[in-house]
């Protein structure tokens, strides 16, 4: 496994060194410095006292390392993996039967924990703690409970939404980790590993601009690296600066990291609302986009990079989104269409 890490080439295709763009150990893990610290006094104290790792929850937006830190806490402990997902779960019956087949000291990984029935979360209540689940056999006044002893395991649950899990169950978590977004000197280094590993030589200065049009996330970092790559590739050049302008134009990101979605959003709001404020049903509408995509894909990202703000009445434009479309920023908020938030 080292060798395919140090040597991703050798595999001989683009699939073979996918893998090998994920951090194998918390050395190589960039950014999350804080949340690194803590996972490292936790294993090794682990590690020292001979026992399984507590429970860990990772919380936080798609594409920080969620995966990839569960993965590194079975490396560090030199512990297999077993990897699962919420919407997998769907009867606590499907839990059972991953729980019953732990071996000692396995690390089972559920991402979008908050995403599994109802049912599946009460079982794990008893198995995070006591290492135990009561399978129900029969039905009625016949029905009994047989108690089944676990293996001793680590749960690393990855979720997007905190917020969702029930209290008992975020509770059982010995150690919560929230990750955050990416600065742009923090991207610069996780996309001069990755160049690396691909072979991509490409300047500094490229590397920054992809950098910045990242939106803080490393997934989409790495994402955009293999377009300016392909895009050096069939154009017979080199990974320069202007290649890399050229790809993310190609692709319809620009110098913020909005893309044709975004735009449409935020131009929508401007344009055919004055700035807002407006509803998300009717924003949703006009962009021809479901309300959900919006809410969950498109509005966070604008939020956080101050482009629009939300209030009671609606979703408004604020002054730099006006700057960021070429257009005089009005005074005040505009009167919009108002529905539903």
């Amino acid at each position: 496994m080292t060798d395919d890490v140090l040597q991703p080439e050798a595999a001989g295709d683009d699939l073979a060194f996918e893998g090998a763009l994920r951090p194998a150990s918390l050395a190589e893990f960039v950014g999350q410095q804080k949340v690194r610290g803590q996972l490292e006094l936790l294993l090794n104290a682990a590690t020292l006292q001979n026992r399984a790792p507590d429970h860990i929850l990772l919380a936080g937006p798609p594409g920080l390392g969620k995966t990839t830190l569960a993965m590194i806490v079975a490396h560090e402990g030199n512990r297999p993996l077993r990897m699962t997902s919420g919407p997998a779960i769907q009867h606590a019956g499907d839990l059972a039967a991953v729980l019953s087949s732990l071996v000692p000291g396995e690390v089972l990984f559920i991402d979008e924990i908050h995403r599994m029935a109802r049912s599946a979360e009460e079982m794990l209540y008893l198995a995070m703690e006591d290492f135990r689940v009561d399978i129900m056999v029969g039905k009625g006044a016949g029905a009994t409970s047989i108690p089944l002893e676990l293996a001793p395991f680590t749960l690393v649950g990855a979720t997007t939404r905190a917020g969702l899990l029930p209290n008992p169950l975020r509770d059982r978590f010995g150690f919560t980790a929230h990750l955050e977004f990416y600065e742009t000197d923090e991207l610069h280094r996780v996309l001069e590993r990755a160049a690396a590993l691909i072979g991509l030589a490409i300047g500094s200065d490229a590397l920054t601009e992809i950098a910045g049009r990242s939106r803080g996330t490393p997934r989409i970092a790495n994402r955009l690296l293999r377009r300016v790559r392909d895009y050096a590739l069939v154009h017979g050049g080199a990974a320069d600066h202007s290649a890399v302008r050229a790809a993310l134009e190609l692709y319809d990101v620009d110098e913020h990291g909005l893309d044709r979605l975004d735009r449409a959003v935020l131009s929508a709001i401007v344009e055919r609302f004055g700035g807002g404020p407006v509803g998300l049903s009717t924003l949703a509408v006009t962009v021809g986009e479901e309300a959900e995509t919006i809410e969950a894909v498109v509005e966070p990202f604008l939020v956080r990079t101050g482009l629009v703000t939300r209030s009671p009445r609606g979703r408004i434009a604020t002054a730099r989104a006006w700057t960021h479309l070429g257009l005089s920023p009005q005074a005040g908020p505009q009167p919009g269409l108002i529905d539903d938030l």
